[in-house]
């Protein structure tokens, strides 16, 4: 089982990232008592507490996929979980809100270099048949199981220990468990052992390539189209997870009734994705999957301010993050890694994923954020979100449509 690539790249990969995502996640829970132990005052302070990763996320995504074929991606990733890990821990002794908000660009820049990598595994090791499997185990599964059960692990962990154990614990667990699994089993690309591991064609990704990436090498003009669709995504999906604890505490959950309610979206999408996945490998429709799924999603949150019940509210917001999750985020890697050339697959993911995630998060969090200030309700912000969504799937299906004519036309 060690041997297999299903383990040591998918599952060891997956366990990094669930890391990953809880160390991004962990302030979402960990800021009621920080506010109050520090003094922080306002919603501007508020909101570039919790963007503060995305910001430094987004720069490094950006500069670290096209710095990605001249790195070892073994070596890059374990230094920056080591990274990442140790300054979690050091959260757990801040004293200012201006340490809180260094700590968080810093966190963003290591994760941001971290996760183009991820790509070059996905691409050296798994063939056309298998890549949303591969790249749902590493990128979806770790990421919605980390969202989904970190809420609810880490609330008592605050309510009982003080948000500085989250910090200690989740910093812990990068340092303990994810360096020990990456130096033991991530291997950078297939060799003459792994013969039956069923190895993509063509050859894997070498090792460092001189060839500058070009514009065109991305996919030229359509290629924006997948970064606008991406930010429009970024902004649903980190619109609600920067908040989701303060959403429910609104509508009225607390303890660990809110725990499990902030985790009802990623629980749900984990469900949707094992059968949307495999609809999308048979299909290989994914482009139209993707599209509906982020469109649908936008239109959820469009209707928010139009329901009164709090458990209707949860139920759309859960619906949102579920179908722009199992649709969308299982689909959107296998598209690009798919679609554009070789050489470009970690300088492709940097450029969305900086862009998409950084810039659309860091939108998302200061509309949700201002808005909120302003009318002392989260629903006005989720609402511009699923407007923006609605766009973004319209933006993806318009590449998809693209492309399919590129392919008649060779």
């Amino acid at each position: 089982m060690f041997k297999s690539k299903w383990f040591r790249i998918g599952f060891t990969l997956m366990v990094g990232v669930f890391v990953a995502y809880i160390d991004r996640s962990n302030l979402s829970i960990a800021l009621p008592g920080i506010e109050k132990d520090l003094g922080i005052d306002g919603s501007a302070t508020k909101s570039f507490a919790l963007t503060g990763f995305l910001i430094g996320y987004a720069l490094a995504n950006f500069f670290g996929g096209f710095f990605t074929s001249k790195l070892n991606p073994k070596a890059t990733i374990i230094i920056m979980v080591f990274l990442w890990s140790v300054l979690q821990i050091a959260t757990a002794w801040i004293t200012s809100p201006v340490t809180l908000i260094v700590f968080r660009i810093i966190l963003g820049i290591a994760e941001g270099i971290y996760w183009p990598q991820q790509f070059r595994f996905a691409r050296a090791w798994f063939n056309k048949n298998e890549i949303t499997r591969g790249t749902n185990i590493i990128q979806f599964y770790g990421q919605f199981l980390a969202l989904s059960l970190g809420f609810i692990i880490l609330t008592p962990i605050f309510n009982l220990l003080g948000w500085q154990w989250v910090f200690y614990i989740t910093g812990g667990l990068g340092v303990f468990i994810v360096v020990p699994m990456f130096l033991a089993f991530l291997k950078n690309k297939p060799d003459s052992s792994d013969a039956d591991q069923n190895i993509p064609e063509p050859e894997p990704e070498p090792e460092v390539s001189k060839q500058k990436i070009s514009f065109n090498d991305l996919g030229g003009a359509p290629f924006l189209l997948l970064i606008f669709s991406y930010f429009t995504n970024g902004m649903l999906f980190w619109g609600i997870t920067l908040f989701i604890p303060m959403v429910v505490t609104s509508l009225g959950y607390s303890g660990m009734s809110q725990g499990i309610a902030s985790s009802l979206p990623y629980f749900l999408a984990v469900i949707l994705a094992i059968p949307v996945s495999r609809y999308s490998d048979k299909t290989q429709k994914r482009g139209q999957i993707a599209a509906f799924g982020l469109g649908i999603a936008g239109v959820f949150l469009i209707v928010l301010p139009f329901i009164d019940s709090p458990a209707g509210k949860l139920a759309l917001i859960t619906l949102s993050i579920g179908c722009l999750a199992s649709c969308f985020t299982t689909n959107i890697w296998s598209i690009i890694t798919s679609s554009v050339k070789k050489e470009a697959v970690g300088p492709a993911a940097g450029v969305i994923n900086g862009i998409g995630a950084g810039l659309g998060g860091t939108t998302a969090g200061f509309v949700v954020g201002y808005l909120h200030g302003y009318t002392g309700s989260y629903v006005p912000g989720f609402a511009i979100l699923g407007i923006a969504a609605a766009l973004g799937g319209l933006s993806v299906f318009t590449y998809t449509k693209i492309i399919e004519r590129r392919a008649l036309t060779q």
